[in-house]
């Protein structure tokens, strides 16, 4: 018996099954532009959080004493020549608080004092600073008598006596005078020899030696340590 095929034509009405939908994407730039708000936000965050740190910082800050015109070594300090300035603490330093402007009126500047310097209690003396009763002695200083380049008004040094010349004390048995302690005034330059004039301030009892020695060309001086700020 033949076999017969039959084919059967596809039902037109037979329900095509739905595509897919096709994603556009627009979810993630959604996404996107979601992300620019927050990354204002994070900004305005970040700069908020940066000048709480600048306010902080300036919370450190105190107010103290500095040098509002020339004051010149061994002149009285009055209420004109300082005034008061903003400054970020520092442990290295040790200007005077603001608070103390009355006790610094009245006192006497050991080293020349300049517009704009922090005042420090080592630049000044509540003791008429160089002295009211004090003695200037000028001491002519040979090349290799005096520290080079090391001395400035307000330091302290140690005025060392030499012996005469052509005389020793060791067999002589004479004694030399202990060192006189003296604050720089003033330091002349070096002329072309390399002398140069320190003018020291010495007590009354000192100074007629201190006088007598310098003359005679037996004085060398020695720097004593400074004062931390100084």
């Amino acid at each position: 018996m033949d076999s017969t095929q039959t084919s059967f034509a596809p039902r037109r009405d037979a329900q095509r099954l739905r595509d897919l939908p096709v994603s556009t994407g627009s979810k993630n730039r959604s996404g996107r532009a979601w992300s620019v708000p927050v990354l204002l936000v994070l900004v305005t965050l970040i700069g908020a959080l940066g000048g709480a740190v600048v306010v902080a910082r300036a919370g450190d800050r105190v107010d103290v004493l500095a040098v509002a015109r020339d004051v010149p070594v061994g002149q009285t300090v009055t209420a004109r020549d300082v005034k008061v300035v903003s400054f970020a603490e520092d442990p290295g330093l040790s200007p005077i608080p603001s608070g103390q402007r009355a006790s610094v009126v009245g006192q006497r500047a050991v080293v020349d004092l300049y517009p704009g310097e922090l005042l420090t209690r080592s630049q000044l003396s509540a003791r008429g600073g160089l002295g009211d009763t004090a003695q200037v002695v000028g001491v002519e200083l040979k090349r290799g008598f005096v520290p080079g380049d090391e001395l400035r008004p307000g330091d302290k040094v140690a005025a060392v006596v030499l012996p005469s010349p052509g005389v020793d004390t060791g067999s002589t048995g004479s004694e030399v005078p202990a060192p006189v302690e003296a604050t720089v005034k003033s330091v002349g330059s070096p002329d072309s020899t390399g002398a140069m004039v320190v003018n020291l301030v010495v007590a009354p009892a000192d100074g007629p030696l201190l006088a007598t020695k310098a003359a005679a060309k037996q004085i060398a001086l020695v720097r004593q340590p400074r004062e931390s700020g100084s």
